[in-house]
């Protein structure tokens, strides 16, 4: 009998050695008529993706055993969007964005770690979705990297598939002399002026205590108004009763 939630230990590095390894239909069959909740974020990213463009296998962005579930105290915050997420039909996460983009944007939901999508890009891991939502986070990169990372995306023509982007956090980043100013919101404007993407900030989600749970695969639904943000998720596995 399969567990109803697996859970990534930890992130670190290492995942992308395993993708040629991984029996992807073998492991689609075997949870076709019992799914479960597959969760992880960070290095864990690779393997969700590479489950997603191999056999459309939709997991959970979502906090690990180690560092948020092991630490000395839980976020209620990521409790409650953890339990939400895995038992409810329809995710749903709201939250106030400094962001001059306003609209609604329906497509398919993935993303995660910035750095590990990245490196995908041209492998056969690599989701190729029209119309998606793309959701990024990262930790310990600074700003110019990241834009590096996101003109990658844009001249590989990924980002030009996209209906929107939606950044989550960014930790463990201070901007020293050698960043000469150039900050994440420089980052995302100059996206927004390069790409014309409408880009949604400041969700919870990520490398921090407070983080949401995101169903990779998922149809969703983005909806922008005087800077309040709503962000709906459907089709996912959901916990037995």
């Amino acid at each position: 009998t399969l567990p109803d939630v697996v859970l990534a230990v930890r992130g670190g590095y290492g995942a992308s050695r395993l993708l040629e390894s991984i029996d992807y239909i073998g492991l689609q069959r075997r949870l076709l008529n019992q799914p479960l909740a597959l969760c992880g974020h960070s290095d864990f990213t690779a393997i969700q993706l590479a489950l997603l463009a191999q056999v459309g296998l939709i997991t959970f962005s979502a906090p690990m055993l180690a560092g948020n579930f092991g630490a000395a105290t839980l976020s209620e915050f990521t409790l409650h969007h953890f339990w939400q997420a895995l038992t409810s039909p329809t995710v749903e996460v709201t939250w106030q964005s400094e962001t001059p983009d306003e609209g609604e944007w329906q497509g398919t939901l993935w993303g995660g770690n910035l750095a590990m999508i990245c490196s995908l890009i041209g492998t056969p891991w690599m989701p190729q979705f029209e119309n998606g939502i793309l959701v990024i986070e990262d930790v310990n990169e600074h700003p110019f990297r990241i834009e590096r990372m996101l003109i990658q995306l844009q001249q590989s023509g990924i980002l030009a598939r996209q209906r929107a982007i939606v950044t989550g956090s960014f930790t463990s980043t201070a901007l020293t002399e050698y960043d000469n100013g150039f900050d994440f919101s420089t980052v995302w404007q100059r996206l927004r002026d390069t790409t014309g993407l409408p880009l949604i900030c400041g969700l919870d989600f990520g490398h921090a205590a407070d983080t949401v749970t995101l169903p990779l695969g998922a149809s969703a639904r983005l909806a922008v108004s005087q800077g309040h943000a709503r962000l709906q998720a459907t089709g996912h596995p959901v916990l037995r009763e």
